[in-house]
């Protein structure tokens, strides 16, 4: 029995609906522990791409049961048009479950995000984060003001009105808002049609888990996106860490087996907020076009970027990561050498290796140290026929080495590596980087 999380290493983006996708192979139960309708996971199927927003990676497998967990915020009408879409396409594979303890994300919810993204724009303009507007940050502060209606709640007609008066009662200062009765009946209807699928979904879990099934929890956004640990106030309204995960599918820490932190082979984030190795130049627009790099959810440009080890060293403690799953390697194939930082100078002098600063504004002002490591040849389509059929010995050597620099900077063992788009162009590196697992992470110096 393996209880695995899968948790973004970075600014989001990496890739996780892939590895998450990649892994489930070997799970039971998938369960998505946080955020809502604001991400996107990209699983590319032989039928084609599929994004998944609400819905865990598990529902596009057969025999496996994906759960919506008690730590999101779901948009009932948006999970119906997610859930309606596959079943169309055919790629509605495993059951679809919902925690009935998980929160309703309304309409009142995407109104309050546009003010308050409004609200800090005209206060100062770059204070704008950049949001989504999917009323994450809202919804979430009501659940945490106990203004919150959960899923389990929408079939108790009695209940749902009464957290909708109150809801309203602290919305007046929005424009737009539907009439309380119309969203009321609206919630009772999509309440209805869910009902079959919403369960109380930890005693569940409990049991899988003391039967020996394989139990895998896939993160939404990143550990450097955060509400507290990430670059604040440029995160979400949750927790994508790995402790996070276990609160939002209702898990305890002692069944928890590994953490596999996902990570590009370069960098990437969407909106505002400090990026220390933002390349604005050619060769960051060189990776935004190779590399695809638009949001999933918005088509927002990726900022593009290079490798920051820096936060990677800190991602790996704060997460408790076992391994890491290096993606998108192909992308820098044939590019010459590629830059990684290795530590930042700061503007009284100092060098940064491992405590990045907590604040916003000084991480923006940190510079980066380069290490420029050997690039590796291009990922033409005889070699990755080759990796996809012998798997990790046919990786250029130019590129273990650069994924055996990773772990020795960071400590953790480099188990998957990305090597293209699609669902079978990932390879697991074996035993090799069984025999290299550290008993520890290396002293923390920050």
């Amino acid at each position: 029995m393996t209880v695995r999380v899968v948790v973004g290493a970075q600014f989001g983006d990496e890739a996780k609906g892939k590895i998450a996708d990649f892994l489930a192979a070997s799970a039971r139960y998938v369960v998505r522990s946080a955020g809502g309708p604001n991400t996107g996971h990209t699983v590319v199927l032989p039928e084609g791409p599929v994004v998944l927003h609400q819905l865990a990676c598990g529902v596009l497998r057969h025999g496996v049961t994906g759960i919506s967990g008690p730590g999101m915020v779901i948009q009932p009408f948006k999970f119906e048009e997610e859930l309606n879409g596959l079943r169309e396409r055919g790629l509605l594979r495993g059951e679809v479950l919902i925690s009935d303890r998980a929160h309703v994300l309304l309409r009142l919810h995407e109104l309050e995000d546009i003010w308050e993204d409004e609200l800090r724009g005209r206060h100062r303009p770059e204070a704008s984060l950049g949001t989504t507007k999917s009323g994450i940050g809202p919804a979430y502060a009501d659940r945490a003001g106990r203004f919150g209606l959960r899923v389990g709640e929408l079939s108790r007609p009695a209940v749902l009105r009464e957290r909708l008066e109150l809801l309203y009662a602290t919305k007046g200062h929005l424009a737009g808002v539907p009439p309380i009765e119309e969203l009321a009946g609206q919630l009772t209807e999509v309440g209805a049609r869910l009902a079959p699928m919403v369960r109380t979904t930890e005693p569940l879990l409990w049991d899988v888990i003391a039967r020996g099934e394989n139990v895998l929890l896939e993160g939404a956004q990143s550990a450097l996106l955060d509400v507290d640990f990430g670059t604040y106030p440029y995160v979400t309204s949750s927790h994508p860490t790995s402790a996070g995960a276990l609160v939002g599918s209702g898990i305890p820490p002692t069944a928890l087996d590994e953490v596999v932190g996902v990570a590009k082979a370069y960098c990437t984030r969407v909106g505002a907020g400090p990026f220390p190795t933002e390349d604005s130049g050619e060769r960051g627009e060189y990776l935004r076009r190779v590399g695809g790099e638009r949001g999933a959810t918005t088509g927002r440009p990726r900022r593009c970027g290079w490798l920051d080890l820096v936060l990677l060293r800190y991602v790996a403690r704060l997460n408790g990561l076992t391994s890491l799953a290096i993606t998108k390697v192909d992308v820098l194939g044939g590019i010459g050498d590629v830059p990684v930082c290795t530590a930042y100078r700061m503007p009284d002098g100092t060098v940064v290796r491992d405590g990045p600063p907590t604040s916003a504004d000084e991480l923006a002002s940190a510079e980066p140290v380069y290490d420029e490591r050997p690039g590796w040849p291009e990922f033409h389509a005889r070699r990755t026929e080759r990796v996809r059929r012998e798997g990790a010995a046919a990786l250029p050597g130019e590129l273990r080495r650069f994924l055996e620099f990773i772990e020795d900077e960071t400590g953790v063992p480099v188990e998957y590596v990305g090597y293209g788009a699609h669902r079978d162009e990932t390879v697991w590196l074996g035993p090799r980087t069984a025999r290299r697992r550290p008993s520890a992470l290396p002293a923390w110096s920050g």
